[in-house]
């Protein structure tokens, strides 16, 4: 028997996909598409998501296709310096395309021994206390342990699940395409730029060779989000709010997008599971939607691999939803605030006047940044020091830097007093005694996605803490 099908494989399942197999666990990726898609809707990385890479040892391969930019406060379309003193050894993000960050994402999955299948569309599930059994749109049927839909916003096993996705539909709706222009760059930035005084939906970004990838908003909302725009649609709607079409030809892809939000009501129901956008859409304001599914991957990987190895403590698995829908719920949020200020109306134009005389306030600047980017989620661990329930940053130890101990994705007991030990979960847990400046506690113990689990310098306490995250203790 499989031991995870993952249905869909986009940046969320890969990402999946790969920590699965850091833990030799046995991955089918189920995907409907028979080659990858060449559409971009996530334009790049955000902070947290550039530390989970270097955490797994995959940053330089993203570093190499990639251009680093730092927009601070990039919040409603309101563009402030990058704060000073983010929590983070990575402050910057990452301007990556995201068929490249599939294409990566893929091949680490690949490297690992994962079993990718193409043009396989997932139609039903049932799942007993054993397994779950999937169908496929070819009539074959598959059976495995566990299933993690990572099939999007319309999410089939979502919907087989029978699991409500509340919220609300689409109001308002933007056009999306890669295309040539005939336009010189120079004309096209200068209307941009008058356009964007008012509207803020509005946009060209040139990619390069006459190439630009162009936003406009739509007439309407389309009863089918699904079918693509013509190309004299779009170039309707770029007549209609710039006065000119830019002489735009040769799409290489058009899509359309609206701003509805929604999140379902729970990310888990027996053997299967929610992760990505088949658990949460919402508009792409702030660029938070491809990071937000790839770190439901990350946290819910180590727990559903100890699922299946057999270790995982009573409510590991039930953590994931405990500590990411919470999460998602506020992307949602300030989403729907962006798309406020976004508005057109003049109650939108003073609001975001004043939102950003607020944002030139440093701690609000650095509040909102840490909010995009997702270094200041924590969990709720309970009460104790600051770091519990933080991802920990990447800090320079005597021995080298602190992510470069994680690739393999087990937990870490980092100990500055060498006085510690982990014996008895020496399986799942390193145990690196060094010391370093950057850290102000005596030791951490680390669970595998980074965030700290527990601080102090008592054995007995951390022997308290070790079997809630890593079970119980073997010999």
């Amino acid at each position: 028997m499989i031991d995870v099908i993952v249905a869909g494989g986009g940046p969320t399942g890969l990402m999946l996909t790969a920590e699965l197999r850091l833990h030799g666990v046995h991955v089918v990726v189920l995907e409907k598409l028979t080659e990858p898609t060449e559409q971009s809707r996530g334009q790049g990385l955000h902070a947290r998501s550039v530390e989970m890479m270097d955490q797994r040892g995959l940053l330089d391969r993203f570093l190499a296709v990639s251009e680093k930019f730092q927009a601070g406060g990039l919040f409603g379309g309101i563009h402030k310096p990058w704060p000073d003193r983010l929590d983070t050894a990575h402050p910057y993000g990452l301007a990556t395309p995201q068929p490249v960050t599939e294409r990566l994402l893929n091949e680490r999955a690949l490297e690992l021994g994962a079993e990718i299948r193409r043009g396989c569309e997932v139609i039903g599930l049932s799942q007993d206390a054993d397994g779950v059994t999937v169908e496929l749109a070819d009539g074959t049927h598959l059976r495995s342990r566990y299933l993690v839909g990572c099939d999007g916003g319309r999410s089939t096993v979502r919907k087989r699940l029978g699991v409500g996705f509340p919220g609300e539909p689409a109001k308002v709706e933007t056009l999306l395409g890669h295309m040539e222009v005939t336009e010189d760059p120079a004309t096209v930035a200068a209307v941009v730029a008058e356009v964007r005084k008012t509207q803020l939906r509005f946009g060209a970004i040139p990619l390069g060779d006459g190439v630009y990838r162009l936003v406009v908003p739509a007439d309407g909302v389309a009863e089918d989000r699904a079918t693509a725009p013509t190309l004299e649609e779009f170039k309707k709607q770029l007549r209609a709010f710039a006065g000119t079409d830019f002489g735009a030809h040769s799409p290489r892809w058009l899509s359309r997008f609206g701003d509805a939000t929604r999140q379902a009501e729970r990310y888990r129901v027996g053997r299967v599971l929610l992760a990505g956008d088949a658990a949460h859409i919402h508009p792409p304001t702030g660029g938070q939607g491809l990071n937000l599914g790839i770190q439901d991957a990350f946290n819910l990987g180590w727990k559903l691999a100890a699922a299946v190895e057999g270790w995982a403590p009573e409510g590991l698995l039930d953590s994931y939803h405990a500590e990411r829908h919470p999460v998602a719920a506020r992307v949602l949020d300030n989403t729907r605030a962006q798309i406020t200020l976004l508005g057109t109306d003049p109650g939108a134009t003073a609001l975001r006047e004043l939102f950003s005389k607020l944002m030139d306030f440093e701690e609000v600047n650095r509040y909102v940044t840490e909010m995009i980017t997702a270094v200041g989620v924590r969990y709720d661990f309970g009460e104790g020091h600051e770091l519990l329930g933080r991802r920990l940053r990447d800090v320079e130890l005597k021995q080298g830097r602190l992510y470069a101990l994680m690739h393999g994705g087990r937990g870490l007991l980092l100990d500055q007093t060498g006085r510690l030990s982990v014996a008895g979960w020496a399986d799942r847990v390193d145990h690196v005694v060094d010391t370093g400046e950057e850290l102000d506690a005596p030791a951490v113990l680390l669970r595998p996605d980074g965030h700290v689990a527990w601080v102090g310098e008592d054995q007995q306490d951390l022997l308290g803490r070790l079997p809630e995250w890593f079970g119980a203790a073997v010999g």
